[in-house]
């Protein structure tokens, strides 16, 4: 039964389109320490070409293969809410969720087939993450608000040698 998938050239494009789009952003994300990094990257990629792809397949009076990138909009949707969090008055985690988002429609493109929109949309997807990383550490007037709450986080502070536990 799977050498009928392996045997598939437009089954195994989907696959690795999205398994490489995944990754590629899901890299970036690892390599800043942030949630959601390859592993994440590639399994929402994948998971929803996957599911757009058998989901287009469908055919019948009663059958609409619209309704399933519908539900995969609502499952992925709850995953990115659950990336997000509340402390100390700032929401963390709207940047997490909105990478999965657009995993989620990167990999629906490529499930339709559409694989160079998805490889388009996921190198759009790079230069906004790493663009903005670096026009925020370029000005530091982008750094204020919620933003320098958040980058307080990223930035470990320095403890020194003698603490409450070793005193």
């Amino acid at each position: 039964m799977i050498e009928q998938y392996v045997n598939d050239i437009e089954f195994m494009k989907i696959v690795l389109a999205s398994v490489f789009c995944g990754a590629a952003i899901g890299l970036e994300r690892q390599i800043r320490g942030k949630p959601a990094g390859m592993r994440t990257g590639m399994l929402v990629c994948l998971g929803t070409a996957v599911f757009v792809h058998l989901g287009a397949q469908l055919s019948g009076p009663a059958l609409d293969p619209a309704r399933v990138l519908g539900q995969v909009v609502t499952g992925v949707g709850f995953l990115g809410a659950g990336v997000m969090f509340m402390r100390e008055g700032s929401v963390l985690g709207v940047t997490t969720a909105a990478v999965i988002w657009m995993l989620a429609g990167i990999g629906s493109a490529i499930g339709l087939g559409q694989y160079n929109l998805g490889i388009a949309l996921a190198l759009v997807a790079l230069f906004i993450l790493v663009g903005t990383e670096w026009l925020e550490r370029s000005f530091g007037a982008l750094r204020r608000g919620a933003h320098a709450i958040y980058n307080s986080e990223i930035r470990p502070r320095k403890r020194s040698i003698r603490s409450k536990d070793h005193e």
